[in-house]
């Protein structure tokens, strides 16, 4: 496939976040349920975000968080089913890397089930000594009419 004419971005106010919700759907199991008004919410909150288009076509899409010094969290990495082997994925990682804001932090994670060897071709290794979860609930809250007693064990 012939990709010279595919652009990269880093604005992510460039993004249709319908665009985006619907390349989900198509080419990441683990996020066909997102809400476009929580997707807003996750571009806001990551930097670097990266997309990638074929004129006025989403067609990739990666974000990052980071503190800029020890540590980034690459998320969200998805190619479309029509352009998947072409070597885009490839590049939205590389995008990524390279940003101003991942490329000097000690350490650059991310998360992925099934695609490991894709990752460890770009320089990721398997770190199963680091990585714990907390699925996270909501919390409910106490009623703030009734007085609240905290028990602390200071021994």
């Amino acid at each position: 496939m012939d990709c010279r004419h595919i652009q990269f971005r880093d604005r992510r106010s460039q993004i249709d976040l319908h665009q985006l919700q619907e390349l989900f759907g198509l080419a990441a199991f683990w996020a066909k349920d997102r809400r476009v008004e929580d997707l807003a919410i996750a571009l806001d909150q990551s930097d670097p975000v990266i997309s990638a288009w074929d004129g006025n076509r989403l067609i990739g899409f990666a974000r990052a968080s980071s503190d800029r010094v020890y540590r980034a969290t690459i998320w969200d990495v998805v190619v479309h089913p029509d352009y998947q082997g072409a070597g885009l994925g490839r590049k939205l990682v590389q995008t990524v890397i390279s940003h101003p804001h991942v490329n000097r932090v000690e350490r650059v994670y991310l998360m992925t089930t099934h695609q490991q060897s894709f990752y460890e071709k770009i320089g990721f290794e398997t770190n199963s000594s680091t990585t714990m979860v907390l699925f996270n609930q909501p919390i409910a809250l106490p009623n703030p009419a009734l007085p609240v007693e905290l028990e602390c064990d200071v021994s």
